[in-house]
């Protein structure tokens, strides 16, 4: 085998891998006996590439978002949501369960971080989930291994990564066991079955390594590298089946959100796969489970209010978050919109972000799994102020 086929202890350290096709694609989490996070679950999607959330959630009721994007806000395009939003057709699939109070947005969102606009200290800060006075990359475990961290009984009962790097939002000193594969698993079955012999008295790592042969078996790790419907549904299905079982925590990534130019083509292929991620999610997961799950998708930074001369948007600050689940109190908008007027901008070009995207991840833990809010506060989100309850979950 090759040298980076490993099963490791402890969380690995790095950087998030901004434009890599191959990134980390599932880590998860759960507890002994399901204690102490309870029944919830909470699934957290990193899209990677600093999504358009002005191009996800349109603001066609605000009178200066046409002026500004005259290629990219079709009239009459979208889905209506209510009198002011409209939400991407590439994400239409969604429709139900936005009527069915599973869906929400939150609007005018950003993490701390501001101007530079890189997609590797974006993330870097977006997973680890500090503040304005913490520089992006200066501390090296993520918010949801802080979590497991602060709570006592915890344990990363199933917590792995399939791919070339460890997801930064779950590496840190809480025991989290990672896998990493080649991103082509190239073995003759006679060595496959010596594989599955070998580890056939450890179960964790026998089940783990089987489902990692079939997650590979198109070459590579798919749902990233290829984008396609197939591979995204094998992500999917291998998450669900643990949340229907012990775990409680389930995190992975979906590149291809870097819209510089063409935006009107790229947009609705990474809009599609998120919407067969949160509908297949949905459907494996079973009404049950479903209605006890949470899932949240952020992204590092949104973009430029204005797009540019080749159909696109540049890197820019305030974006969106998408929320779904059974469990949300869903169907409305969350956060305060701060307007597009020239005045209104960030720095005359950008979204103004009017909330913390750690606020709502904060809120979702507090609302789901009952963590202490000075907790959150001061260790999960070191710095943060939570504000008043959004009534965020049922």
């Amino acid at each position: 085998m090759q040298r980076r086929f490993f099963l490791k202890g402890s969380a690995i350290l790095g950087c998030s891998a901004a434009a890599h096709p191959l990134l980390s694609t599932v880590t998860l989490a759960g507890s002994d006996g399901g204690r102490p996070l309870g029944d919830h679950r909470l699934v957290v999607v990193i899209l990677r590439g600093a999504m358009d959330g002005l191009d996800v959630l349109r603001p066609y009721g605000d009178a200066a978002y046409a002026g500004l994007r005259p290629t990219l806000a079709v009239p009459d395009s979208g889905v209506a949501l209510t009198d002011f939003h409209a939400m991407h057709q590439g994400l239409g699939g969604l429709s139900t369960l936005w009527q069915a109070g599973s869906l929400g947005f939150v609007q005018a969102c950003s993490t701390p971080y501001r101007d530079k606009r890189s997609h590797f200290a974006g993330q870097d800060q977006l997973e680890a989930g500090t503040g304005f006075d913490v520089p992006a990359g200066a501390v090296r475990d993520g918010w949801l291994n802080r979590l497991l961290q602060a709570m006592p009984g915890v344990q990363a009962e199933t917590a792995y990564a399939v791919g070339r790097e460890a997801l930064p939002i779950l590496s840190g000193a809480a025991d989290v066991r990672q896998w990493a594969p080649e991103t082509t698993l190239d073995l003759s079955p006679q060595a496959r079955l010596l594989l599955e012999q070998v580890y056939h008295d450890d179960p964790i790592f026998q089940q783990a390594a089987v489902e990692a042969f079939e997650l590979t078996a198109s070459g590579g790790m798919g749902a990233e590298a290829s984008g396609k419907l197939a591979d995204i549904d094998r992500l999917v299905d291998f998450t669900a089946a643990r949340l229907r079982d012990a775990t409680r925590i389930a995190a992975f990534s979906l590149s291809g959100w870097d819209t510089h130019k063409a935006q009107a083509k790229a947009l609705p292929r990474a809009l599609q796969r998120l919407e067969r991620v949160v509908l297949r999610m949905q459907e494996q997961l079973g009404p049950q489970v479903w209605g006890k799950t949470t899932l949240i998708a952020m992204t590092e930074f949104g973009r430029t209010a204005r797009e540019n001369g080749s159909g696109g948007t540049d890197h820019g600050t305030g974006g969106t978050m998408l929320l779904a689940g059974g469990a949300l109190r869903g169907g409305r908008m969350f956060g305060r919109w701060p307007g597009l007027g020239e005045s209104d901008l960030y720095q005359g070009r950008d979204l103004m972000p009017t909330s913390d995207v750690r606020e709502w991840a904060a809120w979702a833990l507090r609302s789901g799994f009952g963590i202490d809010r000075a907790l959150l506060e001061s260790a999960i989100f070191p710095g943060l102020q939570m504000g008043d309850d959004p009534a965020l979950l049922l």
